[in-house]
């Protein structure tokens, strides 16, 4: 068995890098970007009132002198009329200042008199209301590092330099074999010895928080051809095979061998930690293969430990470890020492509490929680007030 920190630095060093892929503006929300962004033009592209009211030339003007109105411009107009000197346009926000004119006077504060308006506004300075072309973003300017995860307001602003289309980080095609007998989907009747498939839910789930639907969820009996031929499929076909069950020792866990026939290299197999010591991690080609103990709690913590930073990185993220904190335990804990444990908690303020109903079977702390608490594989007892390091699970794709 090899530690936690061992397994993790070969997570890191061997999951395979993010491939570029170019996608339509609409797709991009949640993705990393995978290039720089110049903006190719001016925004906005000309002298833009931001109200509406009325465009008048500063030069020559005189506090309560009356301007006659010659014309309106409203947002989109092409064809603009050009006021002169001591004259003024009806002008809406948005729309282009015309040349001739490069103060807009708010509509509130001018009184109108026939096709006359007297300027009431004390305050009104040269250039007022107009924005300058260019003022957003330059032609040529960088407005987008590569690296940047996109949102609402990243693919808005785009859209307003007119792209369509962008090189991002796509998500990786993933596969879920889940491997046991005794698993029956929800919905159908139990038989004895039988239990409801979790698994595929869970991780579905948590997948989806990624942005991420699966590529293939496959169920296989406990039998050696059967999981062979599976995990074959998986990696003809998916970048990211994640495989529940099957992975320990016992006389019908044939996932490791059917790995290996099918010419996967192991990365590492077996981590001391609780829950989830037969982990199992490998790769053939450019597909990254986790072999995950078959317990629903085991499932869950070895993804959020080992898989997270695995997608985080094939999604052009940083791993993601710089998220866990520390919080101070809310009362004592005892484990056994020589495994690194994580346990299912509760933060509150500076304070997480470990959940009852630990065990890796049990679903239930899953359920309830708000975070892993990692407590060190050399220790066994832990006081209350001692500094712990979590991690938030709301923050894992963050």
């Amino acid at each position: 068995m090899i530690s936690v920190h061992e397994a993790k630095s070969l997570v890191l060093s061997h999951t395979p890098p993010p491939v570029p892929v170019r996608v339509p503006l609409e797709r991009a929300t949640g993705l990393v970007l995978a290039e720089d962004i110049f903006s190719p033009l001016d925004i906005p592209p000309f002298r833009q009132s931001s109200m509406d009211g009325y465009a008048f030339r500063w030069e020559g003007f005189r506090a309560g002198t009356p301007l006659p109105v010659t014309g309106t411009v409203q947002a989109g107009a092409t064809s603009l009329p050009a006021p002169g000197p001591g004259e003024a346009v009806r002008i809406f926000t948005g729309a282009p200042v015309p040349e001739g004119a490069d103060t807009v006077v708010m509509q509130e504060k001018v009184e109108v008199s026939g096709t006359t308006i007297r300027i009431l506004d004390p305050a009104i300075s040269p250039g007022d209301n107009v924005r300058p072309r260019g003022s957003q973003t330059a032609g040529g300017d960088l407005v987008l590092k590569a690296g940047v995860r996109l949102g609402p307001g990243s693919v808005g602003l785009l859209a307003g330099l007119g792209l369509t289309e962008i090189n991002v980080f796509g998500t990786p095609r993933t596969g879920i074999l889940l491997t046991g007998r005794e698993l029956v989907p929800p919905g159908h009747p139990l038989q004895p010895g039988q239990v409801y498939e979790s698994n595929s839910f869970s991780l579905r789930a948590a997948l989806s928080e990624a942005g991420i639907a699966p590529h293939l969820i496959a169920n296989v009996d406990d039998e050696p051809e059967q999981t062979f031929e599976a995990i074959a499929s998986g990696l003809a076909s998916c970048q990211l095979l994640l495989v529940t069950g099957g992975i320990s020792v016992g006389d019908y866990d044939f996932v490791h061998g059917a790995l290996r026939r099918n010419g996967v290299e192991t990365i590492f197999y077996k981590v001391k930690q609780k829950p989830g010591k037969p982990l199992y991690c490998g790769r053939r080609g450019d597909t990254l293969v986790f072999g995950l103990p078959g317990n629903p709690g085991s499932v869950l913590s070895c993804f959020y430990q080992y898989v997270v930073p695995a997608i985080r990185i094939m999604t052009g993220r940083d791993p993601g470890f710089a998220h866990e904190l520390y919080r101070k335990l809310a009362g004592d804990f005892t484990k056994k020492p020589g495994l690194t444990h994580f346990v299912k908690g509760r933060i509150t303020g500076d304070e997480v509490t470990v959940l009852p109903a630990q065990e890796s079977y049990k679903m239930n702390a899953f359920s309830e929680s708000d975070c892993l608490i990692q407590l060190d594989e050399d220790r066994y007892k832990f006081r209350r007030g001692e500094p712990v390091r979590v991690y938030p699970l709301n923050q894992f794709w963050q």
